[in-house]
């Protein structure tokens, strides 16, 4: 079901569109827009990944492989909406986000011609993890 969204996503809405759409969100759009929801996102008619928005602008990443990623976010000069993970603490990723017909559209501007995500779903639902490794 997932995958049938996200190629509809895909296919009838591209980059194209964000010419057409609003400006980009600000911080506070965003964070009333995304808190307290989980978001699964697609890039290229594919399943990306999933971020799971709590309060205080914390975040939780997974790659849809199980392992996640804890960080928050801040809004930076120009409107970005910027990414810090606990592993990476001095490479913040930094996004546009517009509101779309369909939903979220998030373009990567570290690199804006690599990464385009779209809101396949969102939930209330808490994002499944796996737990630590434990080794011995």
């Amino acid at each position: 079901m997932m995958r049938l969204t996200l190629t509809a996503i895909a296919l009838g809405l591209s980059a194209t569109a964000l010419a057409a759409m609003d400006g980009p969100m600000s911080g506070a759009e965003f964070d009333a827009y995304s808190q307290g929801k989980t978001f699964y996102y697609g890039a290229d008619g594919e399943a990306y990944g999933v971020e799971e928005y709590m309060s205080d602008r914390k975040v939780r990443w997974s790659f849809l492989d199980g392992d996640c990623k804890e960080g928050h976010w801040y809004e930076e000069a120009g409107g970005l909406i910027c990414f810090v993970y606990d592993d990476t603490p001095g490479d913040p990723q930094c996004w546009s986000f517009y509101q779309g017909p369909r939903g979220l559209v998030a373009r990567f501007e570290n690199n804006p011609q690599s990464t385009e995500l779209y809101e396949v779903e969102n939930s209330t639902d808490p994002m499944m993890c796996k737990g630590p490794e434990v080794g011995v």
